[in-house]
């Protein structure tokens, strides 16, 4: 596929996706599977998937997954560039001047999160009704989202996929065996030998010279190869940088609540803090660093995932995952994109009408965002 296509879609998606990594997923969903049907249902779970077994920001992480299977490492490339600029560029020139006051309470920012309401639960009820159709998939959810809701840790949506891909390897497998033969390519040993050699790396840097720059590359990597749980996880992984007197409390805090404002992902906010060291370089250098581990994880290890993915043992495992999957995004559905958002009947029919404009009159996502900053100030 044509590198220039994929980079104006995830571009449209960059600066459309506000609501945070869930609501990001919907978005994608929207576009890649129903608008774009660039890949089914099920082969969008299971990329969705991969990425919560990995590190990192599981939204971008998928995007670079969607990007590579349609145009090689050049589409992952394009795809990452066209959905995390806009925030970059955002954050950037409001690093420029930052000041205390939270701009994710700008009367205009209001809608966008009963937006991502009505996004995400488009989404959820169709991979509902397409990945969970028997009862077996159907406790998988229900058990998945009842844990997550009652261990809400950033390792509890971990724990719940490898217990339902163990589920799933016992009671869906078949005798299928893997259709395909390729070797894992010497570029994934690389990869993912690159990963681990970094992230041992910027410590004993940072050992042998001490200084802000040092610090802030070895925080920036940590956070982007530990992360678990989503975006909103990497606050209390960069809040070093406030204890070592790099930014101010006030500072970091308007940072964040600027990178939950603007859209894309949420791990732009590292993009702000290396702007405020260093202006444009030290945003693109922040920016650079945080994700590298999404692609040495992604890339290193999608060639595999697509090899074994044909073998039955591992379909079946992928059957309990993606019911799992589902559960988590219920889950998430509820808190925090629901509880965080709907405070009374006025949000609840917004929300609603949102929904049927989406489902139902076919409106595409883009559109829904801009009703949804338009009646953001009739909604409050």
């Amino acid at each position: 596929m044509n590198t220039w296509i994929i980079f104006k879609t995830a571009l449209r998606l960059g600066v459309t996706s506000f609501g945070g990594p869930t609501a990001h997923l919907g978005y994608f969903h929207e576009t890649y599977v129903r608008e774009k049907k660039w890949l089914t249902d099920g082969e969008y779970a299971d990329l969705v998937a991969l990425a919560q077994f990995l590190p990192g920001p599981a939204s971008s992480q998928v995007g670079i997954g969607i990007g590579y299977l349609k145009g090689g490492v050049f589409g992952a490339i394009a795809s990452f560039l066209g959905f995390t600029l806009p925030s970059v560029i955002a954050l950037a020139l409001f690093a420029s001047v930052v000041t205390t006051s939270d701009v994710a309470t700008s009367p205009l920012l209001l809608g966008l999160p009963l937006v991502a309401v009505a996004i995400v639960l488009h989404a959820v009820l169709g991979m509902s009704r397409t990945l969970v159709t028997t009862v077996p998939h159907a406790l998988i959810a229900l058990a998945t989202f009842v844990f997550v809701l009652l261990v809400p840790s950033g390792w509890s949506s971990l724990v719940a996929i490898l217990a339902s891909g163990l589920i799933g390897w016992l009671a869906f497998r078949t005798d299928e065996r893997a259709t395909s033969t390729k070797r894992l390519p010497r570029r994934s040993i690389v990869l993912l030998g690159t990963f681990v050699a970094l992230l041992v790396a910027f410590p004993l840097l940072y050992r042998a010279l001490p200084n802000d720059w040092t610090f802030a590359l070895n925080e920036w990597y940590r956070a982007g190869a530990l992360v678990f749980g989503g975006g909103h996880v990497v606050l209390p992984m960069l809040e070093p940088f406030v204890t070592n007197g790099l930014l101010t409390e006030a500072d970091f805090l308007a940072g964040y609540g600027a990178a939950q404002a603007v859209p894309g992902p949420l791990f732009t906010f590292a993009s702000f803090l290396g702007a405020t060291m260093a202006g444009p370089l030290g945003a693109l250098v922040a920016t650079i660093v945080i994700f590298v581990p999404s692609f040495l994880l992604m890339l290193g290890v999608l060639p595999v995932w697509e090899t074994l993915r044909t073998n039955g043992a591992v379909r079946g495992m992928l059957n309990g995952v993606n019911a799992s999957v589902v559960g988590l995004l219920w889950a998430a559905l509820y808190t925090p994109v629901a509880t965080s958002t709907l405070h009374g009947p006025k949000e609840v029919a917004f929300v609603a009408t949102l929904y049927v404009l989406l489902a139902k009159a076919k409106l595409p996502a883009w559109l829904i965002v801009l009703l949804g900053v338009s009646g953001s100030l009739l909604v409050r």
